[in-house]
């Protein structure tokens, strides 16, 4: 399928209804057809991965493309450059967490990104630090603890980032690693505890909702059972 095709597709679904609804839950109406993720897997299914039609797509910047373009892009070819390119153009936390969660966790400079996001001082770039480790956490089943613990102290930094979107990415990617396996569930709540003690409202509340889902009967029976 042509760019020009797939554009017409897109537009074709567009659906003003969800646009109002997303720009409810904090997604930007702004270059937005309004099609669900379900939708654009869907097209993206019965596509061919194509990296010059996905920088095509990216370029677009139309929200629904960018997020095809996530879905189709040939991983082995993504840079670095690519990808700091792409990461100043998020405008909203939805595309942010999609094209972390579907593309830039399966790069091999993934964990770099994640030390080098995550101390940006431009919000959704910050974002996409802790929402890319927060999906590797989950993905890398492989990665050894290691990995992982050395971005605490990192995580414990940015816990007193007020910014909403920062905020909730930050206790995302701890919750996230806290529910790996035992040795890190005891590593992200002594994190946690470090956290509670700040001077701070967002520090305040980061730890104590990483505490609650870290200590609760269901993360702990899962993890026991590894």
């Amino acid at each position: 399928m042509k760019y020009t095709e797939i554009i017409k597709k897109l537009k074709s679904k567009s659906n003003p209804q969800n646009i109002e609804g997303m720009a409810r839950f904090g997604i930007n109406p702004k270059n937005n057809l309004g099609l669900s993720v379900t939708t654009i897997r869907k097209i993206a299914k019965g596509m061919e991965k194509d990296h010059e039609l996905a920088r095509r797509l990216w370029a677009s910047g139309i929200r629904d493309a960018r997020m095809l373009a996530c879905l189709i892009e040939k991983i082995p070819l993504v840079t670095e450059k690519q990808a700091d390119h792409w990461v100043k153009d998020f405008d909203s936390w939805d595309l942010c967490d999609h094209a972390c969660g579907n593309l830039f966790d399966r790069t091999k400079f993934a964990y770099k990104k994640v030390g080098q996001w995550g101390k940006s001082k431009k919000e959704f770039i910050k974002r996409a630090g802790f929402a890319l480790l927060a999906w590797l956490a989950v993905h890398d089943k492989q990665a050894e603890d290691k990995k992982f613990l050395k971005f605490l102290p990192l995580i414990r930094k940015a816990s007193t980032d007020e910014r909403n979107y920062v905020k909730k990415a930050v206790n995302w990617a701890l919750r996230c690693i806290g529910k790996r396996n035992l040795k890190l569930n005891l590593a992200a709540l002594k994190a946690a505890r470090e956290i509670q003690k700040i001077n701070s409202k967002a520090a305040r509340w980061n730890a104590g909702d990483t505490l609650r889902e870290l200590t609760s009967k269901q993360v702990l029976k899962r993890l026991r059972k590894k």
